[in-house]
């Protein structure tokens, strides 16, 4: 049962460590997009009125 826990977590790792080199840019201009949004929602007053 260990065994299998810690060859899971392993190959969960390895995976995301693969993403995280493939997807980084990605998440990178996603990011820029949202926050070019947050300025322009911010700048021409059609933010959300909670």
């Amino acid at each position: 049962m260990l065994w299998t826990i810690i060859v899971v977590l392993v190959v969960i790792w390895l995976v995301l460590w693969l993403l995280a080199h493939v997807a980084s840019p990605l998440i990178h201009i996603i990011i820029i997009i949202a926050v070019i949004l947050l300025v322009y929602n911010l700048l021409t007053g059609r933010g959300a009125r909670v």
